[in-house]
């Protein structure tokens, strides 16, 4: 019996997980999409700053893993720390290096396209397209469908709808295959306040219907993270026929996952990195039409999701990879640009005990020992 003693909570009794398959088929009612995390090189010199050292063979384990779920990997999306310490160079072969592992699978991938590279502080519309035709090649030459990211740069230069009809535009007509759109509300990067030309949603809905109206053959579907259940409902319903929405609501996601008698949101989450065996069993259970083993599988993650996606949002890859570690994925707590230390040590061990309850600790014992030895280093007797 795994058990230990947690600061503010006391003594817990960890509990006996659920088996669930070690590999599934994909889904075949809904495209699922779990944004993967990169793991970092411990040895490596991954300070704030530094350029990103990235273990490959633990990484591309990872996304094996996934796979082996019948899920899909979005890679190089901001559960990937882009923008947050994941560099372009680093960026570029994680994408290259998914893709010939991707391959070797016929595992489905899709992989962000940005701007990151940029250097300039201020580039001009002709730079930032061509950032993202820079991206756009290497994620098509890895085989990967691509990902059009909220650009920050664009953010800060666009005067209006226009300028992201106008871009967008050229980006869709170039693709190789149909894209998935990416709208990432300012709660995980505060950088993107205004994106689609305003800060009023409905406006900035607007603009995106009209793109996605215009250029409907050649858009997949688009990821929403705006973290507002009822508005993606009615984004979702306002979409032209066959352009999927991609959920990307770490708050939401069961509701809108499993839909309503006018339709259902497909999947492309940050939190399927930590829940993926749980999430990919529900799923098949959705297949199947079997709704109260789809929500027993996915209800008990929802507090966990909530608290690993709390204020400040963008440091929910900390815990990501927390959880991670805790479950045996990897080797160690660790994270490039030093990102370990964005959550405090209460916020992870309530992390730990609502990930306990959700059921996602497949060796409890090896669980314990983990969160005993990080509390011992936090100074904190377990």
């Amino acid at each position: 019996m795994a058990e230990l003693k947690l600061p503010g909570t006391g003594r817990l009794v960890l509990r006996e997980p659920e088996p669930l398959p070690a590999r599934l088929r994909p889904s075949t009612s809904r495209v699922a999409l779990a944004a993967a995390h990169v793991v970092a090189d411990p040895q490596g010199g991954n300070a704030p700053g530094a350029a990103a050292a990235v273990d490959w063979e633990a990484t591309m384990a990872f996304r094996h893993r996934l796979w082996s779920l019948g899920l899909g990997v979005a890679d190089a999306m901001d559960t990937a720390q882009r923008g947050m310490g994941l560099d372009w160079a680093a960026t570029k072969e994680l994408i290259t290096r998914s893709g010939a592992e991707a391959r070797a699978v016929a595992g489905r991938l899709a992989c962000g396209v940005g701007t990151d590279q940029l250097t300039t502080p201020d580039p001009d519309p002709s730079e930032i397209l061509a950032a993202y035709e820079q991206q756009l090649e290497v994620v098509e030459d890895a085989g990967a469908q691509p990902v059009l990211m909220a650009s920050r740069a664009l953010a800060a230069t666009a005067h209006g709808p226009d300028d992201y009809l106008r871009l967008y535009g050229h980006l869709i007509g170039q693709a190789r295959q149909p894209v998935i759109l990416h709208w990432l509300g300012e709660m995980f990067d505060p950088a993107l306040r205004g994106y689609w030309g305003s800060p009023d949603l409905d406006r900035a809905t607007g603009t995106v219907l009209a793109l996605v109206e215009e250029h409907a053959d050649r858009i997949d579907g688009i990821k929403v993270s705006l973290l507002d259940a009822d508005r993606e409902i009615a984004l979702r319903r306002a979409l032209p026929d066959g352009v999927k929405l991609y959920t990307g609501d770490d708050f939401n996601y069961p509701q809108l996952i499993r839909g309503d008698e006018l339709g259902h949101s497909h999947a492309l989450l940050g939190v399927f990195d930590p829940i993926a065996a749980r999430a990919a069993a529900a799923l098949h259970a959705l297949d199947s039409g079997d709704l109260d083993r789809y929500d027993a599988l996915l209800a008990p993650t929802l507090p966990l999701a909530r608290h690993l996606f709390t204020t400040p949002t963008y440091h929910y890859k900390t815990g990501i990879v927390f959880l991670a570690w805790l479950a045996g994925h990897q080797d160690h707590f660790t994270m490039v640009a030093g990102a370990q230390s964005g959550r405090s040590v209460p916020h992870l061990v309530e992390l730990f005990r609502l990930a306990d309850q959700a059921g996602v600790l497949p060796d409890p014992d090896l669980a314990v020992d983990r969160m005993r030895r990080f509390l011992a280093v936090a100074g904190v007797d377990a």
